[in-house]
C-alpha cells in the first residue's frame, strides 16, 4: 500500500514538472517577429547555457547615438546546439560576435538568433554557427507531412 502511494506521488510530481516545462516553453511567434530581422555586432557579456534555451547577453553599440546597449539573445536548447557543433565554451565573455536573428515583438532589446559568426576570438574563430532558432524548428514542423 505504501509503495503504491509513493508511486502515485512520484507520478503526480513528474506530471506537474512536465506541465511547468510546457508552460515555460513558448512558441517563436508569440515572442519574436520573423518579418523583423536584425544583425547585432558586439561583445558577449554573459552566457546562460541552460534549458530550455541558451541565452547570451552582448553589448552592442547603437549606430544612431553611439551608446552601448546590452541585448539578450535566445538560442536553441543546449542539446540541439551541441548536435550542430557548439560546445559550452564556444562563446565566452569577451567573445566578439555578429548575431543574425529576429527582433522581439514587444520592442525590448531581445532577439532570437538564427546564426552567429565569431570574430577572431572564441572557441571557433571565424566560424558561422547555426544558433538553433526556434523559428526554424517551428517552420520545419509546419512542413512535415500530416497523417
Amino acid at each position: 500500500m505504501k509503495s503504491r502511494l509513493i508511486a502515485a506521488m512520484l507520478a503526480a510530481s513528474l506530471g506537474l514538472a512536465a506541465a511547468d516545462a510546457a508552460v515555460a516553453h513558448h512558441s517563436f511567434a508569440a515572442e519574436f517577429d520573423a518579418e523583423k530581422t536584425i544583425a547585432l555586432n558586439g561583445i558577449v557579456t554573459k552566457v546562460e547555457w541552460t534549458n530550455p534555451h541558451v541565452w547570451i547577453y552582448m553589448n552592442v553599440k547603437d549606430p544612431t547615438n553611439g551608446q552601448t546597449v546590452n541585448w539578450g539573445v535566445e538560442f536553441g536548447p543546449p542539446h540541439l546546439l551541441q548536435r550542430r557543433g557548439w560546445r559550452r565554451d564556444t562563446l565566452s565573455i569577451g567573445t566578439v560576435v555578429t548575431v543574425d536573428g529576429f527582433l522581439a515583438r514587444n520592442g525590448s532589446k531581445r532577439a532570437n538568433a538564427k546564426n552567429v559568426t565569431l570574430a577572431s576570438t572564441g572557441g571557433a574563430p571565424g566560424a558561422t554557427l547555426d544558433a538553433g532558432s526556434s523559428q526554424l524548428e517551428e517552420r520545419a514542423k509546419e512542413q512535415e507531412p500530416k497523417n
